[in-house]
């Protein structure tokens, strides 16, 4: 083990992997990223939808939470599928879901349409975190865990650019509704998953262990609230909840509080959200390499605490500048939008590989029914203030960083952590009499 370990520290650790460990992650790669996309797409046309269909903006708010709350569902189901028929099958599934959905919602003929179809997004949308992330983890060799967690995260500021990019670029020429139809694109990436990716060798070593000795993990989602792994699991979703809350308060609802309360049109919101989202990636790479060094919680805690410190100067509290509201945004894209670089390698790497992808699917998107309130939430309290959405974000994004924090001080370090395809909550069939 030593030797392969010195093996290993002696070439450049992008060598390291093998072209099917390229190739997984790759994959998990593409699912996020055009996830973000259709997702975030309909971040930034709220305002144009609730003006079309004539209802109130806290009724297309709420489109996106009842999205974030069915993505527990699909999260739960593809968790369960993953660890029970390979990483592969849900990952394929879920990219189909999520971009038929979002090419359907396009020709929506009423708001209550348009609600269905966003909403069953969701499911595919939630169905794609937990097996691609497994699949990328899984596969990639514990050195260059942390960076390479960085980069997959962080991608979602990639799809979030992107989808930034096209409504800047396009939304004159298409309208909202084009840019719903251009959500079908990423069903392609299907048949290159297919062709190419194969399961990790950890998880086919570890259903053979539990066929043989007859120890089979039928209800992993159980699993993890045994008393065993309970206090595991629990700050997990602590964790998660409040990342998510701080996430749709600080990225969700930029973009609406630059329509809403300072009447910026589509060029003016589409900057500070696209260089942010492009910061975001940035730094959720080089967080990722601090993770490998210092342990994946401080390379979370230290970006979040310094986020609380920036959230005044975007949400306008010293001045209401344009450039320094866009250049305090692409600040805060480097230490808030750093701390969600760890999702996939600090979740796959605190549950056994019986129930990890299940176990790393529902902590992560619970988090997401937390994140769903706070569209509503903040949209309706807004509405009660003189400066809309300033106060609100600034109270929310404080209180759910502190939170953030302490979930992580409570949670155990995994940093060097070596993913094994041992049994380690599957049990012994009973005895027969």
């Amino acid at each position: 083990m030593a030797v392969a370990a010195d093996t290993a520290n002696t070439v450049a650790w992008w060598k390291e992997p093998t072209k099917d460990q390229w190739l997984a992650w790759v994959a998990a790669w593409l699912g996020w990223t055009l996830d973000a996309f259709d997702f975030t797409i309909f971040l930034l046309i709220m305002v144009p939808i609730a003006k079309e269909f004539q209802v109130p903006l806290v009724d297309v708010t709420f489109v996106f939470t009842v999205t974030l709350w069915l993505r527990l569902v699909g999260a739960t189901a593809s968790g369960w599928l993953a660890d029970r028929a390979g990483r592969k099958l849900p990952l394929m599934i879920s990219i189909l879901w999520y971009s038929i959905c979002n090419f359907i919602a396009g020709f929506s003929p009423s708001f209550w349409f348009l609600f269905l179809f966003r909403a069953l997004l969701g499911i595919g949308m939630g169905a794609e975190w937990p097996a691609g992330a497994a699949l990328a983890m899984e596969s990639w060799p514990t050195r260059s865990r942390g960076f390479m967690s960085g980069v997959l995260q962080g991608s979602w500021g990639l799809g979030f650019a992107l989808s930034s990019a096209a409504y800047g670029l396009l939304y004159e020429a298409i309208g909202w509704r084009g840019l719903l139809w251009l959500g079908v694109l990423p069903a392609l990436v299907v048949l290159w998953v297919r062709k190419y990716v194969k399961e990790p060798e950890i998880w086919k070593q570890n259903r053979e262990q539990q066929r043989q000795q007859k120890r089979e993990v039928h209800l992993p989602l159980i699993e993890i609230f045994r008393w065993r792994v309970l206090p595991n699991t629990l700050t997990a979703c602590l964790w998660m909840g409040s990342g998510f809350v701080s996430y749709y308060t600080i990225f969700g609802l930029f973009p609406t509080h630059l329509q809403k309360d300072l009447g910026f049109g589509p060029g003016d919101v589409a900057l500070p959200i696209l260089l942010s989202n492009l910061m975001l990636f940035v730094s959720n790479c080089i967080w990722g390499a601090v993770a490998d060094k210092i342990g994946r919680r401080w390379a979370m805690i230290i970006p979040a605490a310094i986020g609380i410190v920036v959230t005044p100067f975007y949400l306008g509290f010293f001045t209401t500048s344009y450039v320094v509201l866009v250049g305090a945004f692409i600040v805060q894209g480097f230490f808030a939008g750093a701390v969600y670089g760890q999702n996939p390698s600090y979740l796959n790497e605190r549950f056994p590989t019986e129930v990890r992808a299940t176990a790393a699917g529902f902590c992560y998107h619970q988090g997401a029914i937390w994140g769903g309130l706070v569209g509503p939430l903040l949209a309706a309290w807004a509405a009660t203030m003189p400066d809309g959405f300033t106060m609100p974000m600034l109270i929310i994004t404080v209180a759910s960083e502190i939170v953030f924090i302490i979930a992580l001080l409570l949670g155990p370090e995994t940093k060097g952590k070596e993913l094994g395809s041992e049994l380690q909550l599957a049990h012994a069939p009973a005895a027969s009499d």
